[in-house]
């Protein structure tokens, strides 16, 4: 497997699970943009697109940091085309970015709504929309293309609704777009896919999140490396699933997950949202 030569475009990339996924394809030589909107160092958020940039650079990849409001249409297509123009083209999509509040239904005010709706939902639609032109090219091309979703099986367990609403809706809303696109874009060779975690990782956002214990977590390297199973995989035939990343490891053989933890030696694990 190698995604050598590959011309990755990720979003929200600057820190956390986008960033491992980066770095673990910049390892095979592969071009990487960020399009993320962190210009400045937050000290509760570390991270940039230039530090990405410059970490991608290391590990061997090329990098183009581009600075992108995924609010905004106009700097999506145009985050896209420079991309494009940059690479040569677009071979793969990680929609990574996401925004999350975990609030009951009268504690949700409109604008982290809106925030959750405008990132993860129409922030995914928007840049697929903007990509598929590219990966339709790369199809074309021979060149496996994929769009991958940082997004959960889709369920309809109240369980998962009652706590964080929202946030679900939000969440399912990125799925749903696998779960269309996959068909959608099928005779294009365009694979479109999802991945979540099996259990809570180590992110500085999660760090965030009052009352996680972060020994109880993986870290990003276990999606980065499911992400990197998946994105080589034919796009004709491994569309339309929702990826678990353990399953994903296990299907290659890869069942001791141990360096993933964030405390080496630990059984009993957070388990992430969405997942019985």
């Amino acid at each position: 497997m190698s995604l050598q030569g590959k011309k990755i475009f990720i979003t929200g990339g600057s820190r956390g699970i986008g960033l491992a996924i980066a770095l673990r394809a910049a390892r095979d030589g592969a071009s990487v943009a960020i399009a993320a909107k962190t210009t400045h160092v937050n000290p509760k958020l570390p991270g940039t697109i230039f530090t990405a940039a410059d970490e991608i650079r290391n590990a061997g990849g090329v990098a183009l940091p581009i600075k992108c409001d995924l609010r905004d249409e106009v700097q999506i297509v145009a985050a896209m085309d420079q991309a494009a123009a940059e690479f040569g083209g677009i071979d793969i999509l990680i929609n990574n970015a996401s925004a999350i509040n975990l609030t009951r239904t009268e504690e949700t005010p409109a604008k982290r709504f809106d925030l959750m709706f405008d990132v993860n939902v129409r922030g995914t639609f928007l840049t697929s929309q903007a990509a598929i032109p590219h990966l339709r090219a790369s199809g074309l091309a021979g060149r496996n293309p994929h769009i991958l979703n940082l997004s959960p099986p889709l369920s309809l367990k109240p369980k998962w609704f009652k706590n964080n609403l929202a946030y679900t809706m939000a969440k399912y809303g990125m799925s749903m777009c696998v779960l269309g696109m996959s068909e959608e874009f099928r005779r294009d060779a365009i694979a479109v896919n999802a991945l979540w975690p099996r259990t809570a990782i180590d992110t500085a956002a999660l760090a965030m999140i009052p009352g996680v214990d972060l020994a109880t977590c993986r870290t990003p390297e276990i999606l980065s490396d499911a992400a990197y199973v998946i994105l080589n995989r034919n796009s004709k035939e491994c569309t339309g699933n929702f990826f678990v990343d353990d399953e994903v490891l296990a299907s290659e053989g890869i069942i001791d997950l141990d360096k993933y933890s964030v405390v080496p030696g630990t059984t009993d694990f957070l388990t992430d949202f969405f997942l019985d």
